[in-house]
C-alpha cells in the first residue's frame, strides 16, 4: 500500500523554526510540501525533483529549505523565521504522472499524507 507519513510539525513562537519530515513507502521522481491557505485550499509550499531541483513559493523563499533523502523515500522541509501566516496544516505528496516537478501544480499530485499541524503564535 503507497502511503506517506508526515511528522515534525508543533507549536513554535514568531521567528522560531520547526523541520518537517515525510517518509514515503514507494520511490518518486517529484515530493512536495503543500499546505492550506485562508480559504482552506491546497497551497504549493515547496517541491524538489529527483536531480535536486527545488522550486518555492514567494512567500516562503529564503526562509523553507526542502531536501530529501532518496535512500529513505524522505522530504524534509526546513522552516526558519517562522511567521504566524504560516500557521497551518502541511501536508506531502507526489504526483500522479509525470507533470513538471512544481510546487503550483497542486492538481498534478495525487497521493497524500494526512498531514501535521504547524501553530505559530505571534
Amino acid at each position: 500500500q503507497e502511503e506517506l507519513v508526515e511528522s515534525g510539525g508543533g507549536s513554535v513562537e514568531s521567528g522560531g523554526s520547526l523541520r518537517l519530515s515525510c517518509l514515503a513507502s514507494y520511490s518518486s521522481y517529484c515530493m512536495g510540501w503543500f499546505r492550506l491557505n485562508a480559504a482552506n485550499e491546497r497551497e504549493g509550499v515547496a517541491a524538489i525533483d529527483s536531480d535536486g531541483n527545488v522550486d518555492y513559493h514567494v512567500a516562503v523563499k529564503g526562509r523553507f529549505t526542502i531536501s530529501q533523502d532518496k535512500s529513505k523515500n524522505a522530504v524534509y522541509l526546513q522552516m526558519n523565521s517562522l511567521k504566524s501566516e504560516d500557521t497551518s496544516k502541511y501536508y506531502c505528496a507526489t504526483p500522479t504522472g509525470t507533470p513538471r516537478c512544481r510546487h503550483y501544480n497542486v492538481a498534478a499530485f495525487g497521493r497524500w499524507g494526512q498531514g501535521t499541524q504547524v501553530t505559530v503564535s505571534s
